[in-house]
């Protein structure tokens, strides 16, 4: 993989901040007891988004008082919000809520990046272009992610499930830290819908004078403000003159270059050849998770909920609706490695077709219900 990251242009960079406690999301105290139910009490403690509740009432949900259960506890899940020191209650149908809140899972003081060096994008997939973003935010201050949520439901775009699983999302971030001078970088929400309609100067002065932050960092080719209207010039003038340092990164680019006879083309005409998403999800699509990891810098991981599974000897079988993220094309995959609850169990042989994924363990000493039992997620790595 050919490394990009190439600061093409920055505004003047203030002094580094001093290190800002990163304190987790989830804090010791807080962590939620492991469940051999519907997965109950993960959402009791706001460990799910939406679309991962959904899936979860779908796979396991299999009477009628069951699913009020369910949906009495989803909707006490939706009215927590998250500080960088905990959770705090709040009401969804307050005004702030409505309106004011920028950070989603950010509390109601908005600090959570505050004085650190924020990387703008989707970052649907966490690929190694994104990590470049990172990389370059990592030094020149503390390095947060603003990742910008609810773009398919605001412009209408067919709903897809995740490249990476929500709640596999802090481990991915854990990983990149030795590239970051050993500190993790934290991820934050911001929600598409709140931020559409500000043009470019006002979404500036939002991350100036209500974040805080001491700069940002986002690619050559980013957009931003009412309908893409600012490009990375203009947020380089932009921050210049609200007093904030700003790096425009050049793209990691794809040495291999497999477009499968002209596929990504056809379907991103703005793909030059860089790393993005869309060949991550193609690739998925096409079954090349050799691939899928040189994109991503690491190997896809297929996140499961275990709230509703069979197991017999060393087989493994989990209904596709439980699911939490995108797996690779329906087949056969050999020299997988399964993992519980981030517990690695070891080698195993895969098969997803269209109702299930079979799981089959190599190691005959290991017994597939006692591998799942009291566990909350399966983790299968491919490649």
């Amino acid at each position: 993989m050919e490394r990009g990251g190439t600061v093409l242009q920055s505004a003047p960079q203030t002094a580094r901040p001093p290190s800002i406690p990163c304190w987790p999301l989830f804090p010791r105290s807080h962590n939620p007891p492991r469940s051999t139910g519907c997965g109950v009490a993960r959402l009791r403690h706001g460990r799910c988004t939406p679309w991962v509740a959904e899936q979860l009432r779908y796979c396991c949900c299999l009477n009628k008082k069951r699913y009020l259960l369910m949906h009495k506890v989803v909707q006490q899940s939706m009215a927590r919000v998250f500080s960088s020191g905990g959770p705090q209650e709040t009401n969804l149908g307050s005004e702030e809520m409505k309106k004011d809140k920028f950070l989603i899972d950010c509390g109601s003081d908005q600090e959570c990046v505050l004085g650190g060096i924020v990387a703008l994008g989707k970052f649907d997939a966490l690929h190694t272009g994104h990590r470049e973003l990172v990389i370059q935010a990592s030094k020149a201050g503390s390095p947060f992610l603003l990742s910008f949520v609810g773009i398919a439901e605001v412009l209408g775009w067919e709903s897809r499930p995740p490249i990476v699983a929500q709640c596999d999302r802090k481990r991915v971030l854990a990983s990149w830290a030795p590239y970051c001078g050993n500190e993790v970088p934290l991820e934050y929400q911001v929600q598409f819908s709140i931020v559409r309609h500000l043009t470019p100067r006002q979404f500036v002065e939002k991350l100036s004078k209500e974040l805080k932050v001491s700069g940002v960092v986002a690619g050559q080719n980013y957009r931003f403000g009412y309908k893409a209207s600012g490009d990375a010039s203009e947020l380089v003038r932009l921050c210049k003159e609200y007093g904030l340092a700003a790096f425009i990164v050049s793209p990691v680019m794809d040495k291999n270059q497999r477009s499968y006879n002209g596929a990504y083309r056809s379907i991103n005409s703005s793909d030059k050849g860089q790393v993005s998403s869309t060949r991550v999800r193609h690739a998925l699509a096409m079954g090349d998770v050799d691939y899928v990891a040189e994109l991503l810098g690491r190997k896809h991981r297929l996140v499961l909920s275990l709230d509703k599974q069979f197991c017999s000897q060393k087989r493994i079988l989990v209904p596709r609706s439980c699911m939490l993220n995108q797996p690779p094309k329906d087949g056969a995959y050999y020299n997988c490695t399964v993992l519980v609850d981030d517990k690695l169990i070891g080698p195993a042989s895969v098969v997803i077709d269209t109702d299930n994924i079979n799981i089959e363990l190599d190691d005959e000493s290991l017994e597939a219900q006692d591998i799942t039992l009291d566990h909350q997620f399966i983790g299968i790595e491919f490649g």
